[in-house]
């Protein structure tokens, strides 16, 4: 299993200074090995737990405190500590409790809120494969869960489901703004997120019940309205003009969603589910004009400047994104349309709320069925909700900020530094939605001048040789079951006792290094317009490998890395040519959701988005793993390549032979069958446990779909290969292969 916590030492590239980071997962399951405790709290207790007693801080049993091993404050345990001693210790300071989580059960916790927003301005027949998809999902969520539905095409239609005499809906302008007390006196919300009862209204309004009781509804006492309002629901009804597109809100659309469930469920759990057929093109968020003629903005129109849309609807949906973050909501993305959506312009909204980004080709394609089937699982749907994440330094370790799906919350403390990495300049950030898989990527700066001069006597905290320095990462969340959680973890390490790097060899992790780099490369080509990634990459490799290699001079083939860093080159030749740095023939939209997926995944799935995997079934053999090359292309197997957002089975020209002549129908051939099955088979568990779910492709040797493997191989054998080739497959491209580049590197 691997761990929650990873470290790594990366190089950042500008001031060649080292930076360090943590690969850190806020909410896990208890560790089987006993790295974890749990134990119950009272809520008095949890408010009076200021600070937190770990295994490292030095404990007075006669006073009843504890000394801080960041601050050095004196602390005393709360009162329900009283009776501790060295013989009978918290679970706290047991040496092996590396993380423990402090549980407050809160009596009649608010159900979660779903509201849908849904476009309109599709064709009949996506429609009614939302329609179904929107049915299925009814029945996947707790019976006490309140939803909604909001749909929008060229204005936004808030649908009144407590209202069981007729249809009924109130109506906003495509074109207007919205805020959050807009929405609420429109509504008549003013005071329903209280329970009290709407200015105006007489004793029961809209068919008998009034505040939020009128918008959403627990789904046992709402099913059939709406069930019978999707059957029921329309192409948007404004007429659209052969030469343009048609008129789309989405902008105002989501305004209007968060404010309502600002009004009617802030503070609780709350998903805004934003179904998307094509690019918003009336009101505020607009990405492209209506005009078929203009295009989507471009990479090249983004980099030089003239997309008139863009900066625009970043602004927009960012004042959005701080307006969930407030209310403790998040906003999931399913964008399912041929051309861009505007995932690009709505990525800082998603990705401050801990949302999820699903982009498919339509509403019929299985990459969204199954995706927003497996949403409502309790591994996707979140652990947690209204999260805050903490992180604590010793006094020569500054945080320079987070990498993933996360929100400043502007805590400024010593332990922050000047610069910044990601989300930066605080110490805290929120998360208004978590789940198994939600991963933070954490900088952090040694040295400066606080680093310079060691602790008197070498006491902890100081950079002196072997002293130690800790880390302390605090999330305070609510669980889906309606209790409080405080999950803390505290580790230390020691500082190098010689100057020389090889000390730091044995810690090195180079899975989590890999990541951390991925990321921070990711966030410098965002952040910055003239950043050379590939160039800053291959400088880091040659700056790692100079140190911690160890070779002869002027003797190239002497060059060997540590076991522990053996690895890390391979993974940065995969990396300079993933989707992630390598932007051409990708656009915008897809490049910002695989970044996206990148940024919130654990270590284990990040790295297969970066350096895929390959099984090779043969007959009689059982399936083993093959080298990421094209000469694991072979007529007598079948290859089966998951680089995570794509999964595909590649059938070698003789067992496509075979399959065509149906020979795995016939008795006497039960073992081919049995081959062919199989790859389908490990497919299939695949996907049912990835979110999002992975595009499968099944394509032949020489297939036109071969295309999907031959991308991702490391291409040894290509057209122009002095030797002519080794008579095996060939790539057709000018990429240098993994040979060339170690021996560059060399």
């Amino acid at each position: 299993r691997r761990q929650a916590l990873m470290e790594c030492l990366a190089q950042q590239q500008g001031r060649g200074d080292q930076v360090r980071g943590a690969l850190r997962l806020p909410v896990q399951a208890a560790a089987a090995d006993g790295a974890d405790a749990r134990g119950a709290i009272r809520p008095a207790a949890l408010q009076e737990l200021r600070g937190v007693p770990e295994p490292v801080a030095r404990v007075d049993f006669q006073a009843k405190l504890w000394i801080c091993p960041f601050c050095y404050t004196r602390n005393h345990f709360p009162t329900h500590y009283a009776n501790i001693s060295p013989e009978s210790q918290p679970a706290e300071l047991y040496p092996n409790y590396t993380t423990i989580e402090y549980t407050v059960q809160q009596p009649n916790p608010p159900p979660p809120a779903f509201l849908f927003v849904l476009d309109v301005c599709q064709l009949e027949q996506e429609l009614a494969a939302v329609r179904a998809s929107l049915t299925q999902a009814l029945s996947l969520l707790p019976e006490n869960a309140r939803v909604g539905l909001i749909t929008f095409g060229t204005h936004v239609h808030v649908h009144e489901l407590g209202f069981a005499e007729c249809a009924k809906s109130y109506v906003f302008r495509g074109s207007g703004t919205y805020t959050r007390e807009a929405v609420a006196g429109q509504l008549g919300l003013t005071g329903a997120a209280a329970g009290q009862q709407a200015p105006g209204a007489t004793g029961t309004q809209a068919g008998g019940q009034g505040g939020a009781e009128r918008f959403l509804l627990p789904v046992s006492e709402c099913e059939f309205q709406l069930t019978t309002l999707l059957e029921e629901l329309t192409h948007d009804a404004f007429p659209v003009q052969p030469e343009q597109r048609p008129a789309r809100c989405t902008g105002p659309a989501l305004a209007v969603a968060t404010g309502l469930l600002g009004s009617t469920a802030a503070g609780s759990g709350g998903h805004i589910l934003l179904l998307l057929a094509g690019p918003a093109t009336e009101g505020q968020g607009t990405v492209v004009s209506r005009e078929n003629a203009d295009a989507v903005r471009s990479w090249k129109d983004i980099n030089k400047g003239s997309a008139p849309f863009y900066n625009k609807a970043r602004k927009y949906y960012e004042a959005l994104g701080q307006q969930l973050v407030a209310n403790g909501h998040v906003l999931d993305v399913f964008a399912c349309a041929l051309d861009q959506c505007g995932l690009a312009e709505m990525k800082v909204c998603v990705e401050a709320t801990g949302g999820h980004m699903v982009l498919a080709e339509s509403f019929h394609h299985e990459v969204f069925k199954k995706s927003f089937q497996q949403l409502f699982s309790a591994e996707v749907l979140g652990l947690a909700f209204n999260a805050t994440y903490e992180v604590f330094a010793s006094k020569d370790v500054k945080i320079l900020g987070n990498i993933g799906p996360c929100a400043s919350l502007g805590k400024r403390t010593p332990f922050v530094a000047d610069a910044s990495v990601g989300v930066g300049g605080t110490a805290a950030w929120k998360i208004a939605g978590i789940d198994a898989s939600t991963t933070l990527a954490t900088y952090f700066e040694v040295g400066g001048a606080a680093g310079q001069q060691q602790a008197p006597g070498g006491a902890a905290g100081g950079m002196g040789a072997g002293a130690q320095f800790f880390l302390q990462f605090v999330t305070r969340y609510t669980h889906a079951n309606g209790s409080v959680r405080c999950r803390v973890t505290t580790i230390t390490r020691r500082w190098s006792e010689t100057a020389s790097p090889h000390e730091l060899v044995p810690g090195f992790d180079q899975e989590a290094a890999a990541v951390l780099a991925a990321r921070h490369v990711c966030w410098k080509m965002e952040s910055e317009d003239d950043y050379d990634a590939t160039r800053s990459v291959d400088r880091m490799l040659i700056r790692l490998c100079s140190t911690f290699g160890e070779y002869n001079k002027d003797d190239p083939a002497s060059f060997r890395l540590p076991p522990q860093l053996s690895i890390f080159p391979q993974f940065m030749f995969n990396l300079r040519r993933s989707q992630f740095l390598q932007v051409f023939g990708n656009s915008p939209d897809e490049t910002v959701y695989f970044r996206s997926v990148l940024n919130r995944e654990a270590a284990n799935n990040a790295l297969v988005m970066i350096q895929p995997t390959l099984l090779s079934f043969s007959m009689g053999a059982a399936p083993e793993p093959a080298l990421l090359d094209v000469s694991a292309i072979q007529p007598d197997r079948i290859l089966l390549l998951d680089a995570y957002f794509s999964l595909v089975v590649f059938h070698g020209t003789t067992i496509a032979q075979w399959r065509k002549a149906n020979y795995h129908h016939q008795p006497e051939y039960e073992s081919f069958a049995a081959m062919l099955g199989a790859p389908q088979e490990e497919a299939r568990a695949i996907i049912s446990e990835r979110f999002p779910v992975p595009r499968f492709v099944d394509c032949d040797q020489n297939g036109s779909q071969a295309r999907f493997l031959l991308a991702k191989l490391n291409p040894s054998n290509t057209h122009n290969a002095q030797n002519g080739g080794t008579g095996g497959e060939v790539i057709f491209t000018d990429d240098v292969s993994l040979q060339t580049f170690m021996d560059h590197l060399r």
